[in-house]
């Protein structure tokens, strides 16, 4: 498993529990407004930062009792062809794990989830399916696959949540209400405003996110449709 991050405690991303993050290398979206610029594309010569599986593994073992899980993100995790040997050596040490995707691969999806290696999943739906190609910076976008990774998140088989990431570039009110159109249903959709810095894959100062407030009001009217759509960190 490449590793290229390591974030030894957060409280906030694995809902419940105390929890260490580990970043994998590489993703096939080219979002824009993507803040791990570095963890995309890799470096001027396409290489990524490294931590060796020895070297997470030895902080996990010394976490034995003080953390609750892991949060396996990127990048897209997925990607990487060991994710199951990598998640299954986290659950032997006791340790819940919590996957982050952008839905692009659902059968390796089901696989994990159904051989009991993923304990939560949070998956970023990007946009309306009519804005998702530009959104996620691919021309040609194939959108079948997040259709199936959506319709099994909704299918209940795991605790999950669905989030979104609104730029005033990207996404207004309609979209938001075609977004909330697809996922009916959910048991959780978390909306997060676009914070600018010099790791974004456009470049500072190229995108805009909402005001808090601005984005708080976009809930009444999705929440008749997603109950649960909440508005974090703002």
């Amino acid at each position: 498993m490449r590793i290229s991050g390591l974030q030894k405690l957060t409280l906030l991303d694995f809902p419940g529990k105390t929890a260490a993050t580990v970043f994998a290398p590489a993703c096939n979206f080219r979002c824009p407004f993507c803040h791990n610029a570095d963890l995309v594309a890799g470096d001027e010569n396409g290489a990524f930062p490294s931590i060796s599986e020895d070297e997470f593994f030895s902080f996990l073992d010394k976490r034995q009792g003080l953390l609750d899980g892991i949060c396996v993100t990127g990048g897209e995790p997925l990607l990487q062809p060991d994710i199951a040997a990598f998640c299954a050596a986290i659950k032997r040490r006791g340790f819940a794990v919590k996957l982050d995707t952008n839905g692009s691969f659902p059968e390796k999806l089901r696989e994990l989830v159904e051989a009991g290696l993923i304990d939560y999943v949070a998956m970023d739906v990007k946009n309306s399916r009519e804005r998702y190609a530009e959104t996620v910076g691919v021309e040609r976008f194939d959108m079948a696959p997040i259709e199936r990774s959506i319709s099994y998140l909704l299918s209940g088989t795991v605790p999950y949540e669905f989030r979104t990431t609104v730029l005033r570039e990207f996404h207004d009110g309609e979209s938001l209400v075609a977004l909330a159109h697809w996922i009916e249903g959910a048991d959780s959709w978390h909306l997060q405003s676009f914070v600018d810095s010099d790791t974004v894959l456009a470049g500072e100062g190229e995108l805009h996110g909402y005001a808090a407030d601005e984005l708080r009001g976009f809930l009444p009217e999705l929440r008749t449709i997603v109950p649960n759509a909440e508005v974090r960190g703002v």
